[in-house]
């Protein structure tokens, strides 16, 4: 009779034996480092019994302190029109329908981001202009949304971004709020918000906890929101809550070290780190305090990172799961008051001068920037002095420009790290590259999640044979790198920025991006530069292993683009042009490659875009480096001239 599992018969080789007891030792004692953590985020104690708290409203703006605010309206033209376009966007909402609880493919969180966005909108104009009309509109909104059957903990983000608004909308209103409305409301934060948060029926709710994502950030600051809304109902919850929160955000907030550099990207930063400031915000300004965790000094860095993610056209570089407009985001003012360094502002005066801050994505919590940029003059910031920043971590960056001013400068953004890492794309090694105003290489960026999950795509399963590296967008063939033998990048892999140099006539940055390749070569390196202010040069050097190796050099443009040569291609967009020239040890075959139509039906479409490069075929145990030069307008190089292998380039 044959054994029905694979199992069994594994279990009877004593050789195998062991390493099955080993794995499942090694799963037990991981179940237990996790149980064992989130039970000391249960009982660690930063905040003790009988702690005294300021009356309502006590989140983020105490009573009173409006009149900093309206201070900073009156006194400065930019911080008065947003302040009138946040008021316009109020009585926008007034007769709009109250939101009801569908849900959009696995997920409230559109509701719940609505919610969020009404509720801090109409409680700042209230508290702004005491005109009633606001007040009646987010009662009438808390009310809704507190009758939801609940708010979709199976998504806890759901709960938690629910939890926000309705606690700061409680919190800022309550003084006016009928004891019928303050009891359903209450009742509600502690229901369906709060309390899910212990419900031990479904563990799998408070996985945020240990987390080093976006999730811990959002989750522990909406719970926490919404217990100190009620604290005086409950302060023995509430301090247990705080307590808790405190422990396991540190976490995160710990994951930008040692630079600041951000694992999930920008468009994470702007929601992640956000919540993060809240959180810090609203217990600094309740308890006198953050314990400790605004003086991180990798978190501290994060807000350079930020910035110098920003290029010169007003586009983010969008690695990962990003999306490529920046925008406005109001914790840059919390990290330039903390930091005293108001140049940390450089580009978020951009926003606000050109009123751009009405179309960000984060406008949810775009009344938090009147709290943290008060006190600050707008007309007072001066330019970055750097031109270079590198940021290690998980996924390191390093990001290189000729001018902060100069909206035509280059800019070249490299990115190491790994595919692993959450959110995360098969793109170690790619860059993004500006000049003349124009994005010549570029990232495609995110494909909206539920487009994905609505077609049964296991969207998060990033193991090297998930189904997560089926989509288009996430394979390193859709970026601007290298792809060998038509194969995927190892999701194990890791790549660190190498070496780097602030030589102003050579900037540059490489990065060891071998382990991405492992069983496919036996090393590569990539290395990019500006060149004399004038240029890009990017140099990959890789060592072949035995077998004949096809490599593939790929960048990815929304330029048109023809081929001019055996090593050359011109780009030309907006009535600029960009001239590619490829000199190398071995011989290449210049191609392009479309993007569209993409190869499943549940791709994005990449309207508008495509690859431009060169495939080698590289002889089996053999070294080959190759040298690309990116040529805006009519610049000239001397492509003959001998370039320096990349260990040299940092001496």
């Amino acid at each position: 009779m044959s054994q029905p599992t694979d199992i069994i018969q594994v279990i009877r080789r004593p050789h195998l034996r062991m390493k099955v007891r080993c794995f499942f030792i090694g799963w037990i004692l991981i179940c237990f480092q996790v149980r064992s953590q989130v039970h000391y985020m249960d009982t660690v104690q930063f905040i003790l019994a009988g702690v005294k708290v300021p009356d309502h409203p006590r989140i983020l703006l105490l009573k009173g302190e409006e009149k900093y605010i309206q201070q900073n309206i009156h006194s400065n033209r930019i911080w008065g029109q947003l302040h009138a376009s946040m008021i316009h966007r109020c009585d926008s909402l007034l007769n709009l329908p109250t939101p009801e609880r569908v849900l959009t493919g696995i997920r409230l969180l559109y509701v719940s981001r609505d919610c969020l966005f009404r509720l801090f909108h109409l409680s700042y104009a209230w508290r702004m202009t005491h005109d009633r009309k606001y007040f009646d509109r987010a009662e009438k909104e808390l009310l809704a949304v507190c009758r939801f059957s609940d708010w979709h903990p199976q998504h806890y983000l759901d709960v938690a971004e629910m939890t926000t608004g309705v606690a700061i909308g409680y919190d800022w209103l309550y003084n006016d709020l009928s004891p019928g409305s303050r009891k359903l409301i209450r009742e509600a934060i502690l229901t369906k918000g709060v309390l899910t948060s212990y419900d031990t029926a479904y563990p799998s709710y408070r996985k945020w906890l240990s987390v080093t994502n976006n999730w811990n950030q959002v989750c522990n600051t909406g719970i926490s929101f919404g217990a100190l809304s009620i604290f005086e109902d409950d302060p023995s919850l509430a301090i247990k809550v705080i307590n808790r929160s405190v422990a396991s955000i540190d976490i995160p907030m710990k994951d930008c070290e040692p630079d600041g550099a951000f694992a999930e990207g920008y468009t994470y930063w702007g929601y992640g780190t956000t919540f993060n400031v809240l959180f810090l915000s609203a217990i600094e300004k309740i308890f006198k305090t953050d314990f400790g965790l605004g003086e991180q000094k990798g978190f501290l860095k994060t807000a350079a990172y930020l910035e110098n993610m920003i290029a010169p056209s007003g586009k983010c570089f969008n690695y990962s799961d990003a999306t490529e407009p920046s925008i406005l985001q109001p914790a840059m003012f919390w990290f330039a008051k903390k930091e005293k360094d108001p140049s940390l502002l450089w580009k978020e005066r951009d926003f606000l001068v050109s009123d751009s801050s009405i179309r960000t994505i984060s406008d949810r919590l775009l009344p938090a920037i009147m709290i943290w940029g008060s006190g600050i003059n707008m007309h007072d910031i001066r330019e970055p002095k750097n031109r270079i920043w590198i940021g290690a971590g998980k996924n390191p960056v390093a990001l290189i420009r000729t001018s902060w001013s100069d909206p035509d400068a280059l800019y070249v953004g490299l990115k190491g790290g790994s595919p692993s890492v959450t959110h995360g794309h098969m793109d170690a090694g790619s860059f993004v590259m500006e000049a003349d105003g124009v994005r010549w290489s570029m990232d495609l960026g995110m494909q909206d999640y539920t487009s994905l999950e609505t077609k049964n795509v296991d969207l998060w399963s990033n193991g090297q044979d998930g189904q997560r590296w089926e989509v288009f967008r996430y394979r390193n063939d859709a970026h601007s790198t290298l792809t060998i033998n038509n194969q995927l990048q190892r999701v194990d892999g890791y790549a660190a920025v190498s070496g780097s140099s602030k030589n102003p006539d050579f900037l540059e940055a490489t990065t060891d991006i071998s382990s991405l390749y492992k069983g496919q070569l036996i090393s590569a390196n990539r290395g990019i530069a500006i060149c004399d202010k004038k240029y890009v040069l990017v140099r990959d050097e890789i060592e072949t292993s035995d077998t004949i190796t096809t490599v593939r050099w790929s960048m990815l443009t929304a330029a048109g683009v023809k081929i001019t040569g055996a090593n050359s291609a011109e780009l030309d967009r907006n009535g600029r042009k960009l001239t590619i020239i490829v000199k190398g040890t071995n011989k290449v075959e210049m191609k392009t490659w479309a993007t569209n139509p993409p190869p499943h039906d549940y791709d994005e479409s990449n309207q508008g875009t495509a690859t431009v490069g060169f495939e080698a075929h590289i002889p089996a145990n053999s070294k080959a480096s190759f040298n690309v030069f990116l040529l805006p307008g009519n610049i000239q190089a001397d492509t003959k001239k001998n370039v320096l292998p990349l260990q040299q380039w940092s001496k």
